[in-house]
């Protein structure tokens, strides 16, 4: 086993901690997640690739053996732990995300998130062929139904994301939608889970937010972006919009969502959340279809 840690300009200490522990350390000039991804790649030799975020917490010592163990049929092309876990003394936002299953909740009307989710009871709301192994289900995917599988603790043959040809971005998303088009639509969603620090509140959400619809609109601007969001289901983008624009609605998820797991603190940010989200990506699309650019990333902080 290697770990290889892509270094995105940290000074924290995190590349001494990283070499006392005899971790390979690559840098990361371009800052982003998913150039990092892309450099400790080009560093790895193992056969198969763990992708851990730098705000991802493994939740016990068995964590990777659990994650392994499907690759036992060859025909696997990668695993993903089936929920977000959260510990009592996460922030609020890191268990409203954990509770909701995604980080985004627009990916809730959509159907294509890939946790397990409080409000549906389902990892995902595709139509979705899946097989219960015991420790994991085994799904089948399609191309036109594909869960935002791939960040957060994903596991993937790395002759398979060589085959891709990844360059110096490896967009999480895109790469199972890649594998799915040649062929290689087994995968496993192993029954454990992964804490995913997603930030401290409202105004961390709002950044990442537009960060995120920043960063679609560039890059799909000069065709980096594979996995096809446009044709996602227009009446779930509908419902979201009407949702956010009654509000109502929304409280009510709030409501079934505190009913189903507790924790009240967390599902009060659902209302907020959608309506931040729905303020962002609506100006963030414009932005991006008049004036697409590349984001100033020599500030930026997790």
């Amino acid at each position: 086993m290697e770990i290889v840690v892509a270094d995105g300009g940290s000074s924290d200490g995190t590349v001494e901690i990283a070499e006392k522990h005899g971790c390979v350390v690559v840098e990361n000039p371009l800052r982003t997640g998913e150039a990092g991804k892309a450099a400790g790649l080009r560093h790895a030799a193992g056969e198969v690739v763990a992708l851990v975020d730098s705000d991802n917490i493994l939740p016990d010592a068995g964590w990777l053996s659990h994650m392994v163990m499907p690759f036992a049929d060859g025909a696997v092309a990668g695993s993903e732990p089936l929920e977000y876990t959260h510990r009592d003394c996460d922030s609020t936002l890191t268990r409203y995300c954990a509770l909701l299953g995604m980080n985004d909740p627009i990916c809730y009307f959509l159907g294509n998130y890939d946790r397990m989710c409080a409000l549906s009871g389902k990892w995902t709301g595709l139509d979705v062929a899946q097989r219960d192994m015991g420790d994991y289900l085994e799904v089948t995917l399609r191309p036109d139904a594909i869960p935002t599988i791939g960040a957060n603790g994903f596991l993937v043959r790395r002759a398979l994301l060589e085959e891709l040809g990844v360059g110096d971005y490896l967009f999480d998303i895109d790469v199972v939608h890649g594998l799915v088009e040649r062929g290689h639509d087994r995968f496993a969603k192993v029954n454990t889970g992964i804490v995913h620090l997603y930030g401290t509140g409202l105004r961390t959400f709002a950044r990442k937010q537009k960060r995120r619809i920043r960063d679609y609109s560039y890059y799909s601007s000069r065709g980096m972006r594979g996995y096809p969001w446009s044709s996602q289901k227009k009446a779930g983008l509908a419902r979201f919009v009407l949702y956010c624009l009654t509000v109502v609605p929304l409280a009510g998820q709030a409501l079934r969502g505190y009913r189903k797991s507790g924790d009240a603190g967390a599902w009060a940010l659902h209302v907020p959340a959608c309506l931040i989200t729905l303020a962002v990506y609506g100006f963030g699309f414009l932005e991006g279809r008049l004036r697409p650019r590349e984001q100033d990333r020599s500030t930026w902080k997790q």
